[in-house]
């Protein structure tokens, strides 16, 4: 699994006084939401808080998108943690990947630009040099994404493709051969 590496968000903070707060209800909130606006709020010369807009925390992803990939992930069983990394990624974490003895979980980033980028998939206590894997360790599930389709594919179908690896790998650990398969959906 790649490290995670802290990279702070950089915003240009405005002032603004409880006083400009208290005076214009929601116009602040507004343009925080609308323009990406961040106030650092001061009372009596202190320093007491500040309004950062979501879009500086949270990834780039349609919340439809997330909330109906969420939906079918649990109308099918599944009951990922769901996380966001450092570089404000949506990371679900599936702790048993595959309901395997060896528990082998599998975590799957949703990249900044997702559904038109393929997640990435990494699974846990894979040693190094297993193959059909990318630099980065991620497992090599669409090939350079010629097989992800954004309008078709989904979290559910990427962990399921992640499945058939850890079957794959297993096969490989018995017998030193990837088995040969070709994509095919679920």
């Amino acid at each position: 699994m790649p490290k995670s590496s802290t990279s702070p968000v950089h915003l240009d903070f405005e002032l603004l006084s409880m006083t400009e707060l208290r005076s214009r209800p929601g116009d602040v909130l507004d343009r925080v939401a609308d323009r990406g606006s961040a106030f650092i709020i001061e009372r009596n010369g202190e320093r007491k808080a500040c309004l950062v807009p979501l879009a500086a925390l949270l990834p780039d992803i349609a919340p439809d998108r997330i909330a109906r990939e969420l939906k079918d992930l649990e109308g099918r069983g599944e009951e990922p943690h769901t996380t966001i990394n450092d570089t404000r990624e949506l990371v679900f974490h599936f702790p048993n990947g595959n309901a395997r003895e060896d528990g082998v979980g599998l975590t799957i980033v949703l990249p900044h630009g997702y559904p038109n980028r393929c997640p990435r998939v990494y699974a846990e206590r894979v040693g190094g040099a297993v193959p059909h894997r990318w630099a980065d360790g991620a497992l090599c599930l669409f090939g350079v994404m010629s097989a992800w389709n954004p309008g078709k594919h989904t979290v559910w179908s990427t962990l399921f493709l992640a499945r058939r690896w850890l079957d794959n790998y297993d096969a490989w650990k018995k017998t030193g051969v990837w088995p040969k398969t070709g994509f095919t959906d679920e």
